[in-house]
């Protein structure tokens, strides 16, 4: 690994001094998030390898082009996990890309965010210079919190090297609920539920060929499912198969995401209290209502945007069809937030070679 992180930061001063864009990639599982990637590839995988792992501290140092699967696999040896889920979206996902896409799988609304989980990392800036925050407890942070920016920065900001993260042992019990109920009463009974003390997890509405059908998942200690499952009602549903059912929730393989494939695929992120939104058409929801997909015709983007921002919150379209490849992938930022993201990026690549553009055109 230390090699082949000589190679990269060598790499990167070259670009820098010549002015050259980078596109920095792992897996390339992800490539479809965010703006168009562009530049010379500067791949990741080189950097792999699991440093540290101390499964009494919950916590595991790795290297950035370590496979995602492999971590998995490694913390589920010790009865641990990734709490927050992270998709995959094929299996060349790397711990980088999960960090630098910042995105969660079904659990996110229960147990935090990526960023949540990131105690510490190195980067490599657009100078070519290597760069360490935080480290591998929690309580070690004074001031700006740089390690969790990267967790969504899409590498705009620097190539991840090594991320520390928090691991948390997994649940004693799991049970999968299924429940017949329009989307507003859906809605209704997940904000009443989050109000008290259940073992809420995760949480996925759609309409199953005109069944509008919830389905929530539970998981903590075994007395606390049992009681919820039995407070709560709904149809039990088979362990095993609920397992893989979530995972394709989690990789957007469920038959909802498959049928509208092809068509621009809007991700709202709105407060979990916004009631039904004025959609084209029904979406899936998740995290007890804070996120919501959406299939739409390119036409229709502008009025999410504004459907979005009027509950509260922002759209992204999360994957582009043909037709819609020259629409902006992120919700405008307000004149503030777009100063601050600047102001970072010229801080942190000052030549701007580090994936220009994959957040927002021109930075």
């Amino acid at each position: 690994m230390e090699e082949a992180l000589s190679r990269c930061m060598a790499r990167i001063r070259d670009a820098a001094a010549a002015g050259t864009p980078l596109r920095i990639r792992g897996g390339g599982s992800k490539d479809f998030h965010g703006e168009p990637p562009r530049g010379e590839l500067l791949d990741t995988r080189g950097l792999a390898g699991v440093r540290s792992y101390e499964p009494s501290e919950l916590v595991v140092t790795v290297g950035a082009g370590t496979p995602l699967a492999q971590l998995e696999s490694l913390l589920a040896e010790q009865g641990q996990c990734l709490a927050f889920e992270p998709p995959h979206f094929g299996g060349g996902a790397t711990v980088g890309g999960m960090v630098a896409a910042g995105l969660s799988g079904p659990a996110r609304a229960s147990v935090g965010a990526v960023r949540d989980f990131v105690l510490g990392l190195s980067i490599v800036n657009g100078q070519g210079e290597l760069l360490s925050f935080g480290g591998q407890v929690m309580k070690n942070v004074a001031g700006y919190d740089v390690s969790r920016l990267m967790a969504g920065a899409l590498g705009t900001l620097g190539l991840i090297v090594e991320v520390s993260l928090k691991v948390l042992p997994r649940p004693p019990a799991e049970a999968t609920l299924k429940f017949e109920l329009p989307q507003a009463e859906a809605l209704r009974r997940l904000n009443a539920w989050g109000g008290r003390p259940l073992p809420l997890n995760a949480s996925c509405w759609v309409d199953e060929g005109g069944v509008p059908t919830l389905y929530l998942r539970l998981r903590g200690a075994h007395a606390a499912v049992e009681a919820a499952c039995r407070e709560l009602g709904g149809e039990r549903q088979d362990e095993a198969q609920a397992a893989v059912d979530w995972l394709r929730c989690r990789d957007h393989q469920l038959p909802w995401f498959e049928a509208h494939a092809g068509r621009d695929l809007w991700r709202l992120s709105v407060p979990q209290t916004a009631p039904v939104l004025d959609l084209p058409e029904a979406p899936l929801v998740e995290w007890h209502g804070g996120q919501r997909w959406v299939a739409a015709e390119p036409s229709e983007g502008e009025r999410l945007r504004r459907v979005a921002q009027a509950a509260g919150g922002q759209a992204t379209l999360f994957r582009a069809s043909t037709a819609s490849e020259a629409t902006p992938r992120f919700h405008p930022l307000a004149p503030p937030l777009d100063r601050i993201h600047r102001d970072l990026k010229q801080a942190f690549d000052p030549a701007g070679i580090l994936n220009p553009g994959r957040l927002y055109p021109g930075f």
